[in-house]
């Protein structure tokens, strides 16, 4: 396994993909609102679960579901070339994430969050499965310490009060993105640890939800119901319209 520094590959990545002018919260002016939307790339949870099979169906289900109110694009690692832990690997590991390996190539998520950048997105949706909950919820978690948190959360609630009143799925509420106290990726700002995907260092729509629906145990059938994965699309998008669907005049 090779060495690296915590400061040196979180510098790296922020060199590679950030933005040169500030996030802003607002759309510019007669522009439509560019939505991102993350589907998880992992193929190593659960028990003969492909979490990232999943997460795509709910992706290409809030696409599908696109009124062209807002841009809509989609971020996958899963079928590129040349990364490493382009189908695996934790949000959350400084070696899953910032870390380039010894062969010199990227990771899955900082290749996403690369094409993330390119669109300038206002807007950035990450939806993944929980596990090993014992909870049939949605869980909403947005990224701690930045100017954008209030906002993010009222936000993350809506997607997972819409998502649960629509699916019955448990609302297991909204939590910043230290609450889960696993691995080694931090923020460099807070210090605390963090999910890659929605660090503001890293990702700079102003708008940053991850989204954790079901769990790869106890809602095993439902998520694997490519019904269910349309629904959840829809909602998801639904709400995204509802509040982005309007233009800056």
């Amino acid at each position: 396994m090779f060495k690296f520094n915590r400061l040196s590959t979180v510098a790296f990545a922020c060199a590679l993909i950030l933005s040169g002018c500030a996030a802003s919260k607002e759309a510019g002016e007669g522009e439509k609102t560019v939505v991102v939307y993350q589907p998880s790339h992992q193929t190593d949870t659960g028990v003969e679960f492909n979490e990232a099979q999943v997460c795509n169906g709910i992706v290409e289900g809030a696409i599908a579901a696109s009124t062209s109110v807002v841009k809509v694009f989609k971020v996958w690692s899963h079928d590129a070339e040349g990364l490493h832990h382009a189908r695996g690997g934790s949000n959350t590991k400084i070696e899953h994430t910032a870390a380039i390996d010894s062969l010199g190539r990227l990771s899955g998520y900082a290749f996403e969050l690369r094409e993330a950048a390119k669109l300038n997105p206002h807007v950035f949706i990450s939806v993944h499965n929980n596990g090993a909950t014992n909870k049939h919820a949605c869980w909403g978690f947005v990224h701690e310490g930045d100017q954008f948190e209030k906002e993010n959360r009222e936000l993350a609630k809506e997607l997972v009060d819409e998502i649960c009143r629509s699916t019955g799925l448990v609302n297991a509420g909204v939590f910043g993105d230290s609450w889960p106290n696993r691995n080694d990726y931090r923020c460099a700002v807070t210090g605390k640890l963090s999910f890659y995907s929605l660090d503001e260092n890293i990702n700079r729509a102003p708008y940053r939800v991850l989204l954790e629906i079901g769990d790869n145990k106890v809602s095993y059938d439902f998520l694997r119901n490519l019904q269910n994965q349309e629904k959840i699309g829809e909602v998801v998008q639904r709400v995204i319209e509802r509040r982005f669907g309007s233009t800056i005049q």
